[in-house]
């Protein structure tokens, strides 16, 4: 069932903070589930949860790619109804364990898709998706790419229960968004399971000039009963479109939950790539550890990925995520310390960004969505061309990389920069790793144009650009959120250590290998084919 608005009277899609959630009115139809953990191995036990007024309910289980590999159907599992606390965003669903699904040993890795049916008791069909990821076995990683799915991401946006990291129903005036967020709920609907023609979050065309400001995949999701945010995260909009790319194309592609780098560090050891990509914003400080440890050791990061912003804490064994955000200078218990859960550039933390992927959001943001350089080039205009990732792509000084299939956007990484004899150099305004190269640069803007439409009703107000500037100018002023209103999306490239970092900073260079823009997919099996090469 779905949630009421949190703010009443405006119903636009835009504006309005709707959810769903389970009903504690046991005569409601409804059938939920979710899981005791993100990932799993081989040989392990997977807790399921489920609350059902359906008397009892059937599942598949299958192995989510081009084709589906069914590996598991029961039928008859008898259900049961419980209650949802109301503040089960925070704190949990608190439901009991339904059945337990023995990962058998044969089942390779991937995102594994839960799908649940039931009939109510009125005759109505009932059905529930959900997703967990199987970590790889025991065995050779040789020629093997690791795909570091987004947890922390998928988390901060599902706003089942709802609350997520960006709006809901907590706070003294239950209108607020929650710091903290639990993962013992279920995905909001779109997360795990969507049609082919529902939108992606960036324009999917440059719009007309007389065209007003518009915000497609949120029109849509509203009107077919779908969360606000499905395109801005989970595993139906980014990572399943590259592990059905990369197979498609001759990759062997094993699948973690960005969870294990803090849990399970030990995971990446045998691996020579590790791969990112798609909306990829937040990150604890474990994480980040085990990626640069990784580097440093001889490893290589592909990341095609954007919006690297802000720091995480897990609690209770990896069960909550936590992060204050805007608030965390005024809210976060720890906002004294290094570990305050805010924007990596933050002084309190001193420890931007760049120093791990070469680039940081909050020299980015926002590119071909709503009304933020929603006329720009779509793809990354190339500086550099004679860069080993540009080999076979025909690709010369000044030609953008992936215009026709809009991969610069919605949200994009960048630096700081100057430019010199016609080509981008750090502008040295921040710490960026030794011998960065900055192969594309695109614009971004963090103000929207008003195009056609009152700038109340637009979807991006000026919190991000105030808060911006005192993260990175110290004070709110006219000229320092003007400065931070500017930005770009970068491609850079740089050695660390014994290792290696390629990154395309855009959540949306999925959408290149998506759409199969060859120039997209020489570049990307450009960087995969070297850094699978052995240390």
């Amino acid at each position: 069932m779905w949630g009421g608005y949190c703010r009443p009277g405006n119903p636009a899609a835009a504006h309005s903070c709707y959810y769903q959630c389970a009903s504690n009115d046991p005569d409601v139809p409804q059938l939920w589930a979710y899981m005791d953990d993100r990932s799993y191995a081989p040989g392990e036990i997977a807790s399921l949860h489920v609350n059902t007024t359906a008397a009892t309910f059937d599942m598949v289980v299958y192995r989510d790619g081009a084709k589906k590999k069914i590996v598991l159907q029961q039928n008859q599992i008898p259900g049961s109804f419980h209650h949802t606390p109301t503040d089960c965003s925070i704190n949990g669903c608190d439901w009991p364990v339904s059945l337990e699904i023995s990962i058998e040993g044969n089942w390779s890795s991937g995102g594994y898709v839960v799908e649940l049916t039931a009939t109510a008791a009125d005759g109505s069909i009932l059905q529930y998706d959900h997703v967990f990821l199987l970590r790889p076995g025991k065995g050779s990683k040789k020629g093997r790419l690791l795909l570091v799915a987004a947890a922390g991401t998928w988390t901060a946006y599902n706003d089942w229960g709802g609350s997520n990291h960006y709006e809901g129903i907590t706070g003294l005036e239950g209108t607020g968004y929650s710091p903290i967020l639990s993962l013992e709920r279920p995905w909001a609907r779109g997360f795990v399971v969507l049609p082919e023609h529902a939108p992606r979050a960036a324009l999917a065309a440059r719009p007309r000039h007389d065209e007003p400001v518009s915000y497609p995949h949120m029109d849509w999701a509203y009107e077919n009963g779908y969360s606000k945010k499905y395109a801005s995260a989970g595993w139906a909009s980014y990572e399943r479109h590259f592990m059905n790319w990369a197979s498609g194309v001759g990759f062997q592609v094993d699948i973690a939950s960005q969870y294990d780098l803090q849990y399970r560090p030990e995971i990446i050891a045998d691996y020579t790539c590790l791969v990112f990509i798609g909306h990829d914003e937040y990150w604890s400080w474990e994480m980040r550890d085990t990626v640069d440890a990784y580097v440093e050791g001889g490893g290589k990061v592909a990341r095609f990925a954007g919006n690297f912003m802000w720091q995480t804490r897990l609690e209770s064994e990896g069960q909550r995520q936590v992060c204050y955000k805007y608030r965390a200078r005024s809210e976060d218990p720890l906002r004294d310390t290094p570990r305050v859960s805010t924007a990596w550039e933050a002084s309190e933390i001193a420890r931007p960004g760049a120093l791990t992927f070469g680039l940081n959001a909050t020299r980015g943001f926002y590119a071909g969505w709503g009304g933020c350089a929603a006329f720009g080039a779509g793809g990354f205009p190339i500086y550099r061309p004679e860069h080993w990732a540009f080999e076979g792509t025909g690709l010369g000084y000044g030609d953008v990389l992936g215009a026709e299939s809009r991969i610069l956007a919605y949200e994009v990484d960048g630096l700081d920069y100057i430019i010199r004899h016609g080509l981008p150099f750090p502008s040295g305004a921040e710490e960026v790793p030794a011998g960065i190269e900055i192969l594309g640069l695109g614009l971004a803007s963090n103000i929207e144009v008003s195009r056609g439409v009152d700038r109340s009703e637009l979807f991006l107000g000026s919190d991000d650009c105030d808060f911006l500037a005192e993260i990175l100018y110290g004070e709110v002023t006219d000229e320092t959120t003007a400065l931070a209103g500017r930005g770009s999306g970068m491609v850079v490239s740089f050695k660390k250590g014994l290792g290696e970092v390629f990154h395309a900073g855009s959540c949306e260079w999925v959408a290149g290998l998506l759409r199969h823009d060859p120039q997209v997919e020489r570049v990307t099996r450009n960087v995969l084919s070297r850094f699978l090469k052995h240390r």
